[in-house]
């Protein structure tokens, strides 16, 4: 896939991996869409970039549909790449009880259901593409995590949706092997994003120090990266890669 001129969708993309993700897309000319609920970050990343801002909640249909409506009026939609994501550490039985089912659920949604989401209805805009030379008419991209493999102590939830995002990557990709619409899934280690800079300095400069080599933080820039190898890779699709320095997670 040429990135040139085509349009491409970044949940998630006001900050950490989305942003990287939606910068690189711009700077190699792609028409990018930043797709997020913070609306002032969102907004001003999109500005620098030249690209549009959708205030998004994955987890609504409605708000998805006007995300690849809006996509869909800039030129041909040929990317989608799921950023958008939660986060929390609880027990599931801690000292005052058991895991909340409220945010069991909630991360389940967003980051699977709503990954589901975005990629259901911006592979329906895509089948309608004129394919490319190759017979491809559109790539799709979504983030799991190591902890879908090592989930630690506390990562029940998310570790339970990122392997969700895991397990759908193979069938989705058969799914859409019909419509020449390719499925890939990035499973990052440890990233300095702003979920991980909300931890202290120390827990910080100890997560870095555990990955093998290069024994520092992933950063957007190495996302974004792998993200653009994908999208012109074309015989990658139905597949996850660990991006990580060889890191396999410790119970905690």
């Amino acid at each position: 896939m040429d990135i040139q001129g085509k349009v491409f969708v970044v949940t998630g993309g006001a900050s950490g991996l989305g942003e990287g993700t939606a910068r690189m897309l711009a700077a190699s000319g792609g028409k990018v869409v930043v797709a997020d609920m913070q609306v002032d970050r969102g907004e001003a990343v999109a500005r620098e970039i030249g690209g549009t801002f959708v205030k998004c909640d994955v987890t609504q249909e409605a708000d998805g549909q006007a995300v690849i409506a809006k996509a869909v009026s800039l030129g041909k939609l040929m990317g989608l790449v799921n950023c958008a994501g939660i986060a929390p550490a609880e027990r599931t039985v801690g000292k005052n009880g058991p895991h909340k089912f409220d945010v069991f659920t909630r991360t389940i949604m967003v980051n699977l259901v709503g990954s589901f989401n975005m990629i259901r209805l911006a592979a329906e805009a895509m089948a309608k593409n004129e394919p490319e030379a190759t017979g491809e008419r559109g790539c799709l991209i979504s983030t799991a995590s190591v902890a879908a493999y090592d989930g630690q102590i506390g990562q029940a939830a998310y570790s339970a949706s990122k392997g969700g995002v895991v397990g759908m990557t193979l069938p989705v990709a058969r799914d859409l092997a019909r419509s020449g619409i390719r499925n890939m899934t990035i499973a990052p280690g440890i990233f300095g994003t702003p979920m991980l800079f909300g931890m202290p300095k120390e827990v910080q400069d100890a997560l870095a120090a555990s990955v093998p080599f290069p024994s520092r933080l992933g950063t957007p820039d190495d996302y974004a990266k792998l993200a653009k190898h994908i999208f012109e890779n074309d015989m990658l699709n139905g597949e996850v890669i660990r991006l990580d320095g060889a890191i396999r997670l410790a119970p905690k």
